[in-house]
C-alpha cells in the first residue's frame, strides 16, 4: 500500500519502468499460458473465491465470530495476496500518465471542432453503411459469428501495430465470459479478469456491439486500464481495420459517443445532426437500447454505483462518468492529425 501510495504520486515511473516495462512480460506470459484454455479460467477463480467465502462465513457464523485475534488476521492476509496480485498484474496501470499526455493532444475541446468531426462521422458511417446494407432504412447484417468477431478484432490490432507499436498485441486470450447472463443482468458488455489478464466477453450482447467490446477488452489487457482510454483503443482500432463491417461497428460506436456530447452542448444541433444519419443505423442504436430495456432489473442501478465508486478509487475521478472523455482523445487526435 506504501508503494501504490507513492507511485500514485509519480505517473511517469508507472508509465516507464511497469506500463512499458515489467507489465509487458507477465501479460504476456499470462495470456500466453492461459490463452490456451477455451474456457475462462479467471471467471472459475471468481467462482472458487465466492464458494471459499461462502465456506468461510459459515464457519464464522457456526463459531460466532470467536477467536477474532486469529480469524481477522488470517482474513487480511488472505485479502493482502489479492490486494498484491491485482496491481501486480495489472491494476498499477490506472496511475501511469492520462493518454492524452502520451498522445501530446489537449484534454478539452470546443463545441465546433466537436461538431465538424462528428459531421465526419455521420458521412463515414452513411458511407459504409450504404455499402453493407440493402437499403438505407435496415439494419446491417453482419456474416460472421461471435468467436469470428474475437478473431478479427485480434487481426485489427496487428493491422495497426506497425503504425502504433505500443499497441502491439501477441498470444490472445479472449474468451466469452461464463457469467455473461450474470454480466448482462449487471449491464456490462465484458470485463478484463485483472488476475489471469482474460479478456472477458458478455457473448449476448447484439453482435453489431461485439467489435468494439472485444477491442476494448483487448485494450485493457494491453495496459490502458481507464475505461475512456480503453473505449479509444476500440474506436482506433475498428475505424482503421481492413474489413468494413468492424470499420462500420468502430464508426458508429465512435459517433454515438460524439452526438451524446452535442446533445449536452446544443440539444437542437443535436437533432438536427440526428436526422442526417441513415435510418438503419439509427435502428441499429435502438436494437441496443432495446436489449438493455429487456434485461433492466432492481439490482442493476446498484452495481453501477458500486462499479463507479471502483472507478473513484482507482484513479478516475468522474466515475462512469469519466467514458465521456473519449470524445476529447477522439477530436484531439483528429485535429493532430
Amino acid at each position: 500500500m506504501l508503494v501504490i501510495f507513492i507511485l500514485k504520486r509519480n505517473p511517469a515511473w508507472v508509465e516507464e519502468f511497469y506500463s512499458n516495462g515489467i507489465y509487458i512480460y507477465i501479460s504476456n506470459i499470462l495470456r500466453k499460458f492461459l490463452g490456451y484454455f477455451p474456457f475462462s479460467i479467471g471467471d472459475v477463480f471468481y467462482a472458487l473465491l465466492v464458494f471459499f467465502f461462502i465456506v468461510w462465513l459459515r464457519k464464522r457464523i457456526i463459531s460466532r465470530f470467536k477467536n477474532p485475534q486469529k480469524w481477522v488476521i488470517a482474513a487480511f492476509a488472505k485479502v493482502s495476496i489479492l490486494f498484491f496480485l491485482f496491481h501486480i498484474n495489472w491494476g498499477l496501470n490506472y496511475y501511469r500518465l492520462p493518454l492524452h499526455q502520451s498522445l501530446e493532444i489537449e484534454a478539452d475541446y470546443d463545441t465546433e471542432s466537436l461538431v465538424k468531426y462528428t459531421t465526419y462521422l455521420i458521412q463515414k458511417s452513411n458511407e459504409l453503411h450504404h455499402r453493407l446494407a440493402k437499403s438505407d432504412s435496415v439494419t446491417v447484417n453482419f456474416p460472421f459469428d461471435k468467436k469470428e468477431v474475437f478473431r478479427l478484432s485480434v487481426e485489427g490490432y496487428h493491422h495497426i501495430q506497425q503504425q502504433y507499436p505500443e499497441l502491439t498485441y501477441n498470444n490472445a486470450s479472449v474468451k466469452p465470459s461464463l457469467f455473461r447472463y450474470f454480466l448482462t443482468i449487471m449491464g456490462f458488455n465484458g470485463y478484463l479478469n485483472p488476475i489471469t489478464n482474460e479478456a472477458q466477453i458478455n457473448t449476448k450482447i447484439p453482435l453489431f456491439k461485439l467489435p468494439t467490446t472485444t477491442s476494448h477488452e483487448i485494450g485493457h489487457q494491453l495496459g490502458f486500464a481507464k475505461e475512456n482510454e480503453a473505449n479509444y483503443m476500440a474506436c482506433l482500432v475498428t475505424m482503421s481495420h481492413p474489413n468494413e463491417y468492424m470499420k462500420y461497428a468502430g464508426y458508429t460506436f465512435a459517433l454515438s459517443y460524439c452526438l451524446g456530447e452535442v446533445s449536452k452542448r446544443d440539444v437542437c444541433l443535436s437533432e438536427n445532426l440526428y436526422a442526417s444519419i441513415n435510418p438503419g443505423i439509427i435502428k441499429e442504436y435502438q436494437q441496443i437500447h432495446q436489449f438493455w430495456l429487456e434485461h433492466e432489473n432492481p439490482l442493476e442501478p446498484f452495481f453501477k454505483l458500486f462499479y463507479g465508486q471502483y472507478l473513484k478509487v482507482n484513479n478516475q475521478p468522474q466515475g462512469m462518468q469519466s467514458y465521456n472523455y473519449v470524445v476529447a482523445l477522439l477530436v484531439n487526435k483528429n485535429l493532430k492529425g
